[in-house]
């Protein structure tokens, strides 16, 4: 009712809400006894903004500008370090994935299929930091999701509809952007079929993983439960379509290059060959992977199939480790130079140490990913005292550093060189000589 009547006062409310004039700051009347009040009226206004709002600002949405391979390429290189040919294949795949999506049905109901991508390469060589900065440029939800973790419905372990939860929890709740979002599985070779030839038994941490990401991969409405773990018949499901999300698969495949050898026919001349021979070899091989190598390796073929471009990258060599380490946007080195300049402390690093980290990274084989792990495990101590020592001012890590593990140098504002805790001073003249 628009009014009512309390004792003797006659009472309005808002037509929408129901509120009282009390209840409200505001409360506008309209012809034939209608009134609204000012919250409705608030939201009103949200609800025309947000309907007016031109798609090419709403993030991921159909019509939205979208960069041009060529601008996807230079953005990627502003983060990514080397790999050329594979974030140019990346930034063609991914312009016609969200022109098709952007574009909606060809003429005379023509669809245009999705293509979804294999990431082929050594651990640490930046098939993950790839996808993530991706989904950066364009702007859409996304997530990362561990192949080994799952398992085929109704076997201990995660289920394939959790990757997206995953992904519509990265789009704050909001199915509609989920759904032009990016996923990218990591280590999806270790999902395999273990024979060349199907199992009597279950494989269901492979063959049977496989099976149940080729509907989410191709395109179906899944249901998802809302707060994740195993599906259950009296809970409530978010349907979300994966028609247009972009899956990126990527993975080590360590064993893949002497399946392609030996299709290509291509062996190795002569006795004895150095680790860098065989590495480059290997980097030529996985660039030349096709259909039937990887259904060698392990994977179905429906799966092979809905991955339909495979790109190859190629094992980081010390120059791009030290690129890695001084040149993208959010280079390691920048971001501890930052962390030191937090306590007023000026961080650096002689050109021998950046080689010499580059050096340590690759002798582990962790690729880019171990550079963080050497300089961390450089800095601790200097960072565990800094807090504590007003009077250091900079600290310079030199080849010794990383070679000899010795501790960084550090100096007051005047230049003195100072002691670390538990050093003395004759160890510090050693140090700076």
């Amino acid at each position: 009712m628009p009014s009512s009547t309390k004792g003797s006062r006659v009472q309005y409310h808002c037509s929408f809400c129901g509120k009282n004039q009390e209840q409200v700051r505001r409360l506008i009347a309209g012809p034939g006894a209608v009134y609204i009040c000012d919250e409705c009226v608030d939201l009103c206004r949200e609800i025309i903004d947000e309907e007016a709002t031109p798609a090419s600002t709403r993030p991921g949405a159909s019509g939205q500008k979208l960069p041009k391979p060529r601008e996807i390429f230079d953005h990627l290189s502003e983060y990514v370090v080397g790999q050329e040919q594979a974030k140019k294949v990346l930034s063609v795949a991914v312009y016609n994935h969200y022109k098709r999506v952007n574009a909606g049905p060809g003429p005379e109901g023509l669809e245009l299929e999705k293509s979804n991508i294999l990431l082929v390469g050594p651990t640490g060589s930046g098939k993950t930091l790839l996808a993530r900065t991706l989904a950066r440029v364009l702007d859409v939800p996304f997530t990362i999701a561990d192949a080994t973790a799952l398992t085929e419905a109704g076997y201990v372990g995660e289920d394939v509809e959790n990757i997206l939860l995953h992904l519509i929890q990265a789009a704050d709740f909001d199915t509609a952007r989920a759904e032009r979002g990016i996923v990218y599985i990591d280590e999806i070779d270790k999902i395999a079929r273990k024979a060349d030839n199907p199992s009597i038994t279950r494989d269901v941490s492979g063959e049977g993983v496989q099976q149940a990401l080729l509907k989410i991969i191709e395109g179906t409405v899944a249901s998802v439960p809302p707060q994740g773990g195993r599906k259950h018949p009296h809970q409530d499901f978010i349907q979300i379509n994966t028609a247009n999300i972009l899956f990126i698969c990527g993975g080590a495949f360590e064993g893949l290059d002497r399946i392609i050898e030996r299709r290509v026919g291509k062996k190795a001349l002569g006795f004895v060959r150095d680790a860098r021979d065989r590495s480059e070899d290997v980097e030529d091989m996985l660039s030349l992977v096709e259909h039937d190598d990887l259904l060698s390796y392990g994977l179905i073929p429906e799966f092979v199939g809905r991955l339909p471009m495979a790109v190859a990258l190629h094992e980081l060599d010390q120059d791009a480790m030290v690129q890695i380490l001084t040149e993208p946007k959010n280079a390691l080195v920048k971001q501890y130079q930052q962390f030191f300049a937090m306590d007023d402390v000026e961080l650096a690093f002689s050109d021998e140490a950046l080689a010499a980290i580059a050096n340590e990274a690759i002798r582990q084989k962790t690729g880019a990913r171990g550079l963080r792990t050497v300089i961390e495990d450089t800095l601790l101590e200097v960072m565990y005292e800094i807090p504590s020592r007003p009077d250091i001012r900079k600290c310079v890590v030199s080849e010794d550093t990383i070679t000899k593990r010795q501790r960084p140098l550090m100096f007051s504002r005047t230049g003195q060189t100072l002691p670390v805790d538990g050093e003395d001073d004759d160890q510090l003249k050693v140090a700076a000589s």
